[in-house]
């Protein structure tokens, strides 16, 4: 038997690979596969990280609490105020509620937050202070079996406390990633009375309880009583922006969010993972979002 010529045979050889290459990539594409935001990050895909403006924030104010809410804990929180607004100013709140393992230094320290707030509150209609707190790692938000409730904590005593400073918190705004996306809609629902705007960047949302992770919720009795798609008519009179990443794993339970709310919010669903990059890009357009909604 005659033998195939090398060159025959490094032509057939890279068209096999070539081939399984495509099929890998189609079945990563269909999510068959795991690596579709590796492979996408790759190609550019994802779109580009934001950048923190290189500018020198307002006055900051760091202080704490002893909380009744979150079972005598020590709680931690800070209001970012914009450049050249004394820290005893009469603004508007908006709350930023951190990502799970995050703290209440999360949104300055990953996502520059008063930095954005110090580039762009000029050109805002209205100027807001930036507050943060600390909700507890993996709260996600809600009351939970161990009796933390970050809920009542911000409403029955952080908000008070803001208002002995002379912040206005008769309607505030906030603003949460991931976990905060989730505790954000979780708010706004159960008190649009107070929450005049709400944005959800990336918010961690499941339909089933059966598909969340693991410490999310005390179990399925815990996922309904804070279930946000149980209550989506309580939003209608909130303005509300739901932001996520095409890459992203809530992307499905996002968009089925999104789909049954009594009205479309803003944002959409861009090029992007569920990373701080994403968010940072996103940052500039929210903040002006709440600005012109408060």
């Amino acid at each position: 038997m005659s033998r195939m010529p090398s060159s025959r045979r490094s032509i057939l050889t890279a068209g096999a690979v070539l081939g399984a290459a495509g099929i890998t990539a189609g079945l990563v594409e269909a999510r068959i596969l795991p690596g579709r935001v590796l492979l996408h990050t790759a190609l550019g895909l994802t779109g580009e990280d934001g950048v923190i403006p290189d500018v020198k924030p307002g006055t900051r104010v760091d202080k704490t609490f002893r909380s009744r809410a979150q079972n005598g804990k020590v709680v931690h929180w800070s209001a970012s105020y914009p450049p050249g607004v004394s820290a005893d100013a009469r603004l508007p709140v908006v709350l930023a509620l951190h990502a799970r393992g995050g703290d209440h230094t999360w949104p300055f320290t990953e996502l520059g937050i008063d930095r954005y707030l110090a580039a762009g509150a000029a050109r805002w209609p209205t100027p807001f202070a930036v507050v943060t707190v600390d909700g507890g790692p993996d709260s996600y938000w809600h009351r939970r079996r161990n009796g933390g409730d970050p809920q009542a904590m911000i409403v029955q005593e952080l908000l008070p406390r803001l208002a002995s400073r002379g912040l206005r918190t008769d309607r505030i705004g906030v603003i949460g990633w991931s976990m905060g996306g989730y505790g954000a809609l979780l708010l706004a629902e159960r008190h649009a009375d107070r929450v005049a705007a709400a944005v959800a960047a990336s918010p961690a949302l499941w339909q089933n309880a059966e598909d969340a992770a693991e410490g999310a919720f005390d179990g399925p009795t815990d996922f309904q009583a804070n279930d946000v798609f149980a209550d989506q008519q309580a939003l209608k009179d909130v303005r509300l922006r739901v932001d996520c990443g095409r890459d992203d794993p809530f992307l499905e339970a996002t968009r089925a969010f999104v789909a049954g709310l009594p009205k479309r919010p803003a944002g959409g669903f861009q090029p992007g993972a569920h990373t701080a990059g994403y968010w940072r890009r996103l940052l500039p357009a929210q903040l002006e979002f709440l600005a012109w909604n408060l």
